[in-house]
């Protein structure tokens, strides 16, 4: 089998109850046959449009000659360097694809100036006149990609150089973008509109950039073919029938709705971050949901789990058994890339037929862009922070939590609102590329406040897991963080800079967040490098 899933202990009797109830509807085959009625009438019209990526690896076969074309293309005009512009499915598919192959491929989903800034001017890879720039939208009006086209081109026409060589644009036909890319002679990938962004893997939005960066996707498309007759198949061995059991079933009356995804020895890098954006913006509404938790082996929710938490260990072959022996209760996984890629999908819509919501609409994703808009638009003024400690600006949503007139009590006090079933929320609105060790914080905002803690970048999460946040169970609390620096970026025809631009998004999602009553605590890093610091010490 091209992929294995081993579950024991309490998550077996639940696997147990749910599977006869998938296999005797006819789950699998109604979602390999495009059944859109599956997941009842409301989600019908839906369903429908957005049920073409079970025929992706056919559909997207012809693809892997144009792509290695282009490649061969490009390499002859010099180019050595791909970097691509996506949010959400658009970013993390092509990342898992060319981080496993050991390929290099810079992604840029962030508006964050000085990450930009990185993207355009280059690294040991080559520089601005060694790059194309892949351009990744399903609506073609994103606007973190559209604004870093217009930077891209900008740069490249002081150059000298024409954008036209060296720009590949990946978005659903009839889109804006698509109108604009043939105006200016870009090349063009025409996506799948059957398709939506967190299920486009195998589509064009997950094969054009990685084909282009050097992994090889025919392969992946082998791999995910060689799994299609396991997950279509109407038995309980199915694998996807017994993951989407094991992650949305319920024992009893209980359902643990946090999913801790742990990396253990596995090939494949990254994963979990995809999983992450496919299963919680899938599920992440009505007030419902599986809240996906990035988790590293020895993180203090693998040590001491939680009651609601089901732990997930993604492996290689060779530990299968050592690892069930040691962690039983847990579900292990391993397969291929491409093995990965299908189960999950399926499994992930499965799991929206056991919640009876829709998995394959955000309706809660567009609430945060609005209000972003709306701020950009209206430019108010800054507000003044509750309190200033160590050049850290402390804002909150509830005066109450400001009371201690400190960092750590902020946090403290934070933390008290929790349930026994809530999650903290860490979404850090900086660059990834200068301040990667602020993802150590979230191992000990989980230590510290006893809860399942996520950690997003952003604005890459708000396409992703901000479903979740807004649309699923009310139980988050959450901490932005800032950045304040002197580094800007214009955005060419815009009214607004991109520092303008990720402050806007900051605060749009806060003020939404807000508005459902979510307590939301931002953090403002006037000096950045050297106040990570003090964020760790004050969640000890």
């Amino acid at each position: 089998m091209s992929f294995e899933i081993h579950v024991s202990g309490r998550v077996a009797h639940v696997v147990d109850a749910t599977v006869p109830r998938l296999i005797d509807e006819l789950v699998a085959s109604r979602i390999t046959a495009a059944d859109a009625d599956l997941w009842g009438s409301a989600a019908a019209e839906e369903a429908a449009r957005r049920l073409g990526w079970v025929q992706a690896v056919s559909v997207s076969r012809p693809l892997v000659a144009e792509i290695e074309a282009l490649r061969v293309r490009l390499g002859a005009l010099g180019i050595s360097r791909i970097v691509l512009a996506g949010m959400g499915g658009s970013s993390l598919a092509p990342e898992v694809i060319t981080q496993t192959a050991g390929v290099p491929l810079v992604v840029l989903d962030s508006t964050s100036p000085s990450q930009v800034l990185a993207a355009i001017d280059g690294d040991a890879r080559g520089d601005l006149a060694a790059t194309a720039l892949v351009v990744a939208s399903k609506s073609g009006s994103t606007v973190e990609t559209d604004s870093a086209l217009r930077a891209f081109e900008a740069a490249w026409r002081d150059l000298g150089i024409d954008p036209a060589e060296r720009t590949v644009v990946v978005t659903d036909p009839g889109s804006p973008l698509e109108e604009l890319a043939r105006e200016a002679g870009y090349h063009i990938f025409a996506a799948d509109p059957t398709v939506g962004g967190r299920y486009s893997a195998l589509t064009a939005f997950g094969l054009v950039p990685a084909g282009l960066a050097g992994a090889d996707i025919g392969e992946l498309l082998d791999e995910a073919e060689a799994t299609l007759l396991e997950v279509a198949i109407d038995d309980a061995r199915n694998p996807a029938l017994v993951l989407a059991a094991a992650i949305a079933g319920v024992d009893g009356t209980h359902r643990r709705d946090k999913l801790g995804l742990v990396s253990d020895g596995t090939h494949i890098v990254g994963l979990p971050d995809w999983v992450e954006q496919l299963v919680a913006e899938s599920t992440g509404k009505q007030g419902t949901g599986i809240l996906p938790v990035v988790l590293a082996p020895l993180s203090p929710e693998v040590d001491q789990t939680p009651a609601d938490m089901q732990i997930l260990r993604i492996v290689d072959d060779a530990v299968h058994f050592q690892i069930l022996e040691q962690h039983p209760d847990e579900i292990v996984i391993s397969g291929s890339l491409g093995a990965q890629f299908v189960v999950w999908e399926y499994a992930t819509a499965i799991a929206g037929f056991l919640l009876e919501i829709n998995p394959f609409d955000q309706p809660d994703v567009e609430a945060a862009k609005t209000a972003a808009r709306g701020l950009l638009a209206e430019r108010p003024a800054v507000t003044e922070p509750a309190f200033v400690e160590g050049g850290i600006e402390v804002r909150v949503s509830e005066p109450s939590l400001a009371a201690s007139g400190t960092l750590a009590g902020v946090l403290r006090d934070l933390w008290e609102r929790l349930s026994p079933t809530g999650y903290v929320s860490l979404q850090a609105y900086v660059d990834r590329t200068s301040l990667p060790q602020l993802a150590g914080w979230r191992e000990l905002v989980a230590a510290d406040s006893g809860r399942p803690t996520t950690f997003g970048w952003g604005p890459r999460f708000l396409h992703s897991t901000g479903q979740f946040h807004k649309g699923g169970p009310a139980e988050g609390v959450f901490v932005q963080i800032l950045e304040s620096t002197d580094v800007d970026l214009e955005i060419p025809g815009r009214p607004f800079t991109f520092g303008e631009l990720i402050r806007a998004q900051a605060a749009g999602d806060a003020q939404v967040l807000t508005a459902l009553g979510r307590p939301v605590v931002t953090l403002t890093l006037t000096d950045p490098q050297t106040q990570v610091l003090s964020l760790f010490e004050a969640a000890q």
